[in-house]
């Protein structure tokens, strides 16, 4: 590493990534506080576990329809703008769930968050490629997604103590929790305004020199990406291989999801257990996540492959669910679901090296969120099935063990597809 590259590489990374990081906190908090509202809410409001499980997973319904149209308008209208709006937009109807009365309330909210979020993520990661070269992409998306674990260590408690509002001023507990935890999203639309650039020419933080640098090192990897595959964004939304990395994807959102909403919930049937408690015991298998995700992709980085280290992380996912549906005692059974969660958090920023190496320009800007639009209907088939199984079976055997087959089907995948090593990294420098 060179003393301008390194410059480079942490003036941004200090710059940029603290505000993508509470940026995406705040909006993976948002999506997911439901599953702490589930329980009370649905006894307030009398939803079952087959109605509350479709109406969490509807966001992602509109998710999938509105990704790819929402990354295209970011790349025509700049990063800035773009983050901007979708967070003023995700934050007031974040809050509106508050005030739903019934299922029909309930599901039009949701569909209406999907769309207000929509874009938000492959947003990002699309940005992360303006500013990274690919040999620092896993540790730089691992950074940004640490939001994922950290969001439910500290939101986890938060949400319990917010729970035992119940009463005041008129307000149920859980109309609290999507009220406050909705604040901070309009607070940081502005910071996002007023402090982010659209990209590097846009940078007068940067010297000419550093500047420079990255331009030539992100162009030299463009045409030697496109010189392996350059296809076109609506080619790209057609492309066997990136709909299948959807599908990968998948496999990995089905379980981080289908956890995210029931967990809670799974907890609270060990019994003789608070709201604060069940937090606080929600939170552990996402704390070790979290630092897993950290040396994890540091590693991948640093050894330059991918492939091996996304299999090892799936199947992690798939052992820890499987032993997950099969355990009964509390202790042996967070075990399991802390062994899935390590897989989870590890997979999902190597895995956005795959399709970064693959997709450049417009195509990636399309392709990426086309990808995560796939992958996230995953967030509509994990709750939505376990909560069938659930209510149909009496229990969440089924439902877990379900959400373990998905994460084979993508080990499968990822097997069949492999990696093309040359086309991410062409002749680029290892930064380790």
């Amino acid at each position: 590493m060179t003393a301008i590259e390194q410059q480079t590489i942490s003036k941004i990374s200090w710059r940029l990534l603290p505000l993508l990081m509470i940026s995406y906190f705040i909006a993976y908090l948002d999506r997911v506080n439901l599953g702490f509202a589930g329980a009370s809410m649905s006894k307030d409001l009398g939803f079952t576990s087959t109605v509350f499980g479709s109406a969490a997973g509807i966001f992602f319904v509109a998710y999938f329809l509105f990704e790819v149209p929402s990354n295209l308008a970011l790349e025509r209208f700049g990063a800035r703008r773009w983050i901007a709006r979708i967070m003023f937009s995700w934050g007031l109807i974040s809050a509106a769930q508050a005030w739903v009365g019934g299922s029909t309330s309930f599901n039009v909210v949701r569909f209406l968050l999907g769309i207000a979020e929509a874009g938000f993520f492959p947003g990002v990661i699309f940005y992360i490629t303006l500013w990274f070269p690919a040999a620092y992409r896993a540790r730089i998306v691992g950074w940004f997604m640490f939001a994922i674990p950290i969001s439910s260590v500290i939101g986890s408690p938060i949400s319990g103590y917010i729970l035992n509002m119940n009463g005041v001023a008129g307000m149920a507990g859980w109309q609290w929790l999507f009220i406050l935890e909705a604040l901070p999203a309009l607070v940081l639309t502005f910071f996002v305004l007023f402090y982010l650039p659209d990209g590097p020419d846009d940078a007068r933080w940067l010297s000419n020199e550093e500047r420079s640098w990255l331009k030539t090192r992100l162009d030299a990897e463009r045409r030697n990406r496109e010189a392996h595959s350059n296809i076109s964004w609506k080619q790209s939304l057609f492309n066997w291989r990136v709909i299948s990395l959807g599908v990968v994807y998948m496999g990995i959102t089905v379980p981080l999801y289908g956890l995210g909403f029931f967990l809670p919930q799974i907890i609270k049937a060990f019994g003789g257990l608070g709201n604060v408690e069940i937090g606080f015991i929600t939170a552990f298998p996402y704390l070790i996540g979290a630092i897993a995700m950290v040396f994890w992709t540091r590693w991948s980085d640093a050894k330059r492959e991918r492939k091996p280290f996304l299999m090892a992380s799936l199947v992690c996912i798939f052992a820890g669910l499987v032993a997950a549906a099969l355990l009964d005692q509390p202790v042996p059974k967070m075990a399991a679901v802390t062994l899935a969660a390590f897989g989870i958090f590890t997979a999902l920023p190597v895995f956005w090296t795959l399709p970064t190496a693959l997709l450049s320009g417009t195509a990636a800007a399309a392709g990426i969120a086309w990808i995560n639009s796939i992958g996230n209907l995953g967030g509509y088939i994990g709750p939505t099935i376990f909560g069938v199984l659930k209510d149909k079976m009496g229990g969440d055997f089924y439902g877990v063990l379900f959400l373990g087959l998905l994460s084979l089907l993508a080990l499968v995948l990822v097997r069949i597809l492999g990696h093309n090593n040359q086309a991410e990294h062409g002749t680029a420098a290892n930064p380790s």
